[in-house]
């Protein structure tokens, strides 16, 4: 039986626990975000991907994700499927870490599990359940699948062109941003497009699992346990904790009050932006990028509200926006001192890294736009996308026959 590393099969077993307490945490995120009668409605939205990606993933997608892949774009979907030869003593060879394949399966599927449920943020109050879910796995299989297989399988064409996203910013943030964006513009405005948070407590709770998670997702994308894990480690909460500081500076000077939600949507927005950036950066670099996220995004943000678009809960300005600057941003601040298999950016001389950057976000953003569009109007052929104006504001109750809180007597 091949030699498995205790201390890093140990570590990427709790960094996947990590992750996969973010959806849950997502979910009270969103939930405290929307209206009191659509909580379940979304929270739900969060925990069937918890549920139904795994399917596919056990199925098919870590096949199509890491599989021998057909023309740098999409890996063979039988080599893996159903788990087929992954045994006890099937060793992840992507390096030298010695952690079973098992566990590599395990910590992508909580990656995947997260991405799409990313997206529902967006079209908030507005989207019929079975929608939905023909949309969840579409989705993954045209859009999430083929991005992890391009950029972080070994044979993908974008990682063949020096790309380089360490935990998501392209893979993760940049489609979901642009996903939800394109389902904004399909889906249309909700009746009563400005609806103010329903419990403030819930959104802080799920900030806080959002961000406990995040050091499994950014310092557990080294996979193993070494000096770069540790700075990624470090870099994470950096960039999170100047981007809230930033975010909050701004806001307060606008409004004349230090808002709490707006320290805790600047803080996810410095997660999402470090992301890409974590493990090929310096401390200082991560600091800038802290601040540069805090400001971009909520001017993002501000941006979406005056051109009218109805991203109920700022999925694009704070994921898509986040994770596009934080992929160019590393093309700019990237040092190979900090990570030797990582790439020098601009400001170490090397331009052409950073156009690779700059180009990479573009094409998938593109086709992440694209592809949810068309999957969208696809799928209002054969079911309605939309619920009715008149259900908008009791989903919870239109579509599951639950309600989250009992009413008063």
């Amino acid at each position: 039986m091949p030699e498995i590393n205790i201390g890093n099969t140990g570590f990427m077993l709790l960094c996947s626990s990590l992750v996969m307490l973010m959806t849950p945490g997502l979910a009270f995120f969103y939930g405290g975000l929307v209206g009191r009668k659509n909580v379940l409605s979304i929270m739900m939205q969060s925990f069937v991907s918890l549920s139904w990606t795994t399917v596919l993933w056990f199925a098919f997608g870590y096949s199509m994700c890491f599989g021998p892949t057909w023309h740098g774009i999409i890996g063979d979907p039988t080599y893996y499927a159903f788990m087929r030869g992954i045994t006890l003593t099937t060793m992840f060879t992507g390096n030298d870490a010695g952690i079973p394949l098992m566990v590599h399966v395990g910590y992508q599927m909580m990656f995947a599990i997260i991405t799409p449920a990313l997206i529902t943020g967006a079209f908030a109050n507005r989207v019929t359940f079975k929608a939905y879910f023909l949309f969840l796995t579409g989705w993954l299989i045209f859009v999430y699948f083929p991005f992890v297989h391009m950029v972080w399988s070994p044979d993908g064409i974008m990682a063949k062109w020096g790309v380089l996203d360490f935990a998501g910013g392209i893979v993760v943030h940049n489609i979901a941003g642009f996903a939800a964006l394109a389902s904004v513009f399909y889906v249309g405005a909700r009746k009563k497009a400005v609806l103010l948070p329903h419990n403030v407590p819930l959104i802080a709770l799920g900030s806080g699992l959002l961000w406990f998670g995040w050091y499994g997702f950014n310092a557990g994308s080294e996979l193993r346990v070494d000096a770069v894990t540790a700075s990624a480690f470090l870099n994470t909460d950096i960039a999170a904790s100047f981007a809230a500081v930033a975010w909050l500076f701004i806001e307060w000077s606008q409004h004349k009050k230090p808002k709490f939600v707006g320290l805790l949507t600047g803080g996810v927005a410095g997660l999402a932006t470090i992301t890409p950036a974590a493990g090929y950066v310096s401390i200082s670099s991560a600091a800038m990028i802290g601040i540069c996220a805090g400001a971009v995004c909520y001017y993002a943000v501000m941006l979406k509200n005056r051109l009218g678009w109805d991203d109920a809960l700022d999925v694009w300005g704070v994921h898509g926006v986040g994770g596009l600057l934080g992929t160019v941003l590393l093309g700019v601040f990237a040092e190979k001192t900090w990570n030797a298999a990582g790439a020098d950016g601009l400001l170490m001389g090397n331009s052409s890294f950073f156009f690779i950057q700059v180009a990479a976000v573009v094409f998938s953003g593109v086709w992440a736009f694209g592809a949810t569009y068309g999957m969208l109007w696809l799928i209002n052929l054969f079911t309605p996308v939309r619920v009715g104006v008149e259900e908008e504001e009791h989903l919870d109750d239109v579509i599951h026959g639950e309600e989250a809180y009992l009413q008063d007597a």
